[in-house]
């Protein structure tokens, strides 16, 4: 059996940036036990798994080293982005991924894949450990998600940039992953950000689609736009654009392919 493996940067347009996942196209989902190795041998922060269901419909699910995720934006952008430049999908049409987060459309516009995600709005909330302890500064805002996101506003960029906080504190958290943002005061970005997932067996995330669907409709009410430019300012770092519509959100990227091969025959399970 020939099972494509791809390896690809997304939220860039040059390689080496952004936030790399891995795409494996396979004609069914083998064992949760496999893929999640899997994923661990990659050791990427998602690897994406994809079957075919019928003409540009997929079936999609995300696994990071150690556990499966509800929802992924940059291994759903890099999915899209394969099946895309393989030809396994016309540049013109949608494709219809199903997802353990309901049905997730993707769309070509222009150079740039176009994904059609829920949104999920903070709420304000009081937490323990005290987060200022653990980040270094005092948030200016405080809340949390239903999509296990803990959301914390700094008061500007640089904080946001010098943010060092120790994985063990952030353990500590109830919630899985932990976002920190400001207002962007720098001319074409309007807010940045960065995701720290160590409960997920990722210190940092260099650019998380799925933040967005929180950081969207938050930046929207406080800058008053429904179409915005967000970096997120990791080690890679990468930007993407993004438009509230509703209870839904657009986020507009570019992506890279890296590398491409085949998996061994003795690595596929019958």
């Amino acid at each position: 059996m020939s099972v494509p493996v791809f390896c690809v940067d997304s939220f860039c347009d040059k390689p080496f940036r952004g936030n790399p996942a891995g795409v494996c196209l396979i004609e069914a989902f083998p064992s949760d036990e496999w893929m999640q190795k899997f994923a661990a041998e990659m050791r990427l922060s998602e690897t994406a798994f994809l079957v075919q269901k019928s003409l540009g419909k997929y079936d999609l699910r995300w696994f990071t080293p150690e556990v499966e995720v509800k929802l992924c934006g940059h291994a759903t952008l890099a999915s899209a982005h394969i099946l895309y430049t393989e030809g396994l999908v016309e540049e013109g049409d949608p494709i219809e991924f199903m997802t353990l987060s309901g049905l997730l459309i993707a769309r070509r516009e222009g150079s740039r894949v176009v994904l059609d995600f829920p949104t999920s709005i903070p709420e304000r909330k009081a937490v323990k450990p005290d987060p200022a302890e653990v980040l270094g500064f005092e948030p200016l805002f405080v809340g949390e998600s239903t999509s296990d996101f803990l959301f914390l506003v700094a008061p500007d960029e640089e904080t946001v940039l010098k943010a060092a906080p120790e994985t063990e504190k952030l353990m500590q958290f109830e919630r899985h992953a932990v976002i920190i943002t400001a207002r962007c005061e720098r001319e074409g970005v309007d807010f940045v950000s960065r995701m720290f997932a160590p409960k997920y067996g990722i210190y940092e995330d260099p650019v998380t689609g799925s933040a967005h669907c929180v950081l969207t409709p938050y930046w929207s009410a406080q800058l008053g736009k429904m179409e915005m430019v967000a970096e997120q300012v990791s080690e890679r770092g990468g930007r993407l654009a993004v438009r509230l519509l509703g209870e839904r959100v657009e986020l507009l990227g570019s992506a890279v392919t890296i590398w491409r091969g085949e998996l061994g025959s003795d690595a596929f399970p019958v």
